[in-house]
């Protein structure tokens, strides 16, 4: 049965030369690997035999107070698992312990909303050329309407009605949600010089200059480009526009269920990711601002 020191110059070699990993990557394994290695030995269990769940549980608990963060973890009980299943395949060992323990879970990356100056300031650009007073609509209804990009792509003429659109989301349920003035309006400047591009019989609301539904990468590219001209420092993709949505109703007005409507969420809980981002703010402000919160 092989001991770390037998079995690691071994597998980095096998990295290398069979499974063609480059320097960082073999770099980043024989870091991992190595401090297991000594991890272990210190603890009397010099070979890999030696090693069962619960050491391996051992290992994380201890890298995790030393402050190790949970995709280092992921990533060096990755590496482990890869020795073990190296050496089982090789005939060197029977058991495969890494592949029961799973790896702690990773925080969830909270999506980031345009602020309230950002917000002017993207909404504020104005111009007569038809093409961005197509994407200016296309805008003020992703925002104000809190749609998904597929959603707005699927729009036809004559779906908003009495300041209404009703959308078509994920699964094939319909949901109504309000169209705001300002979306409203901007629709009805599109729709004014949208017979310029229209070919017969053509249903989507929002077309290319070809005159055929515009296509999810044309919305993407030419609201990045909008947000460039109107000086947004940040990146615009159309999904930032829906979290914008919702962090910005949610901040205002607490009801997270009607948000949920809108948004045309199933579960609740995936609504509530917008209360961390929420809660985020009012954390801000309360350390800026309690009494007992401001440090010396």
């Amino acid at each position: 049965m092989p001991s770390f020191a037998e079995a690691l110059p071994r597998y980095y070699r096998h990295l290398a030369s069979e499974r063609q990993r480059s320097p960082h990557t073999l770099a980043g394994y024989r870091r991992q690997l190595d401090a297991q290695a000594a991890f272990f030995q210190d603890r009397g269990q010099s070979r890999l035999e030696q090693v069962k769940e619960g050491e391996i549980r051992q290992w994380l608990a201890a890298e995790t107070r030393r402050g190790q963060s949970p995709r280092s973890l992921a990533q060096g009980l990755s590496a482990l698992r890869g020795l073990y299943q190296y050496l089982l395949h090789l005939g060197l060992l029977s058991d495969n312990p890494a592949a029961r323990v799973k790896p702690p879970k990773q925080p969830k990356r909270l999506p980031k909303a345009l602020d309230l100056d950002e917000t002017g300031k993207l909404f504020a650009a104005d111009s007569k050329d038809p093409l961005l007073l197509r994407d200016k609509a296309m805008l003020e209804l992703l925002y104000g309407c809190g749609l998904r990009l597929s959603e707005l792509v699927g729009v036809d003429c004559g779906q908003i009605r009495g300041g209404e659109l009703m959308v078509t989301g994920k699964g094939g349920k319909d949901r109504i949600v309000p169209v705001g003035r300002a979306a409203l309006a901007a629709v009805e400047r599109w729709l004014k010089v949208r017979g310029q591009f229209a070919k017969g019989g053509e249903r989507a609301l929002f077309i290319s200059n070809r005159g055929a539904r515009v296509s999810v990468r044309t919305v993407q590219q030419r609201l990045g480009q909008y947000a460039q001209k109107a000086g947004l420092d940040s990146h615009l993709h159309p999904h930032k526009l829906r979290h914008s949505f919702a962090t910005h109703l949610l901040s205002a007005s607490g009801d997270l269920r009607a948000v949920q409507e809108l948004l045309g969420h199933s579960q609740l809980a995936t609504t509530q990711i917008y209360t961390h981002l929420d809660m985020d703010r009012l954390a801000k402000v309360y350390d800026a601002a309690h009494p007992r919160a401001r440090r010396k």
